[in-house]
């Protein structure tokens, strides 16, 4: 069977645009205003559930399957060597943002490469490893402790949070691999609420 990514490939999607809105205040001069202190802090929210759930759920899996294939197991060994870097760069860019300091800009450069590098790295080699070895059963568990983490309240920052500034075509293959329910309850409820909360205000209008 095979494993449906789309969830995976819309998060990497919004890391990278929130990373790209973070660049946008900062060389603008607002990195401080409300609205991007709440984006960077949901921002680094989401990223540490999505890592810490690879982390105890889908390496792991992976790894069990990986006998006699040393190759494979230098590539899981890469993605939480690279988990490792990116934690004390978000770390330093929260520092500089709350002291304002000089280097902020040189901090995001970097963060941003560092986890552009690393996302990329995971959809040229990790996914397709991961639909070599893992089976639904396996795929079900890492979304099951995703969803375990978020919880209700979690998932009506998640689901919007996606799509926010996401193309019609974007927002439809996301949407289309969401259960009929939470499409409802997005639509009739989260992204209004997400709107309200004014992420990244000033930097990109939301939608």
């Amino acid at each position: 069977m095979s494993i449906d990514f789309t969830a995976m490939y819309a998060s990497h999607d919004a890391f990278r645009r929130d990373l790209e809105r973070l660049a946008q205040a900062v060389a603008e001069g607002r990195a401080h205003t409300p609205g991007v202190r709440a984006g960077w802090a949901n921002f680094t929210r989401q990223l540490h559930i999505h890592h810490t759930a690879e982390d105890a759920e889908l390496w792991p899996r992976v790894r069990e399957r990986l006998t006699g294939r040393p190759r494979d197991l230098a590539l899981l060994d890469d993605m939480e060597a690279e988990h490792a870097r990116i934690d004390p760069l978000l770390a330093s860019v929260d520092t500089a943002l709350t002291d304002r300091a000089p280097e902020l800009p040189d901090l995001v450069r970097a963060l941003t490469a560092t986890l552009d590098d690393h996302l990329g790295h995971e959809e040229d080699s990790a996914l397709p490893l991961m639909q070599d070895v893992l089976t639904a059963a396996d795929w079900g568990a890492f979304t099951g402790r995703m969803r375990e983490t978020q919880g209700l309240r979690g998932a009506s920052v998640f689901v919007p949070w996606i799509v926010d500034g996401a193309g019609p075509a974007d927002r439809e293959r996301f949407f289309g691999s969401l259960p009929a329910p939470v499409r409802v309850l997005n639509r009739l409820f989260w992204e209004g609420s997400y709107r309200r909360k004014g992420l990244w205000a000033g930097v990109q209008d939301a939608f």
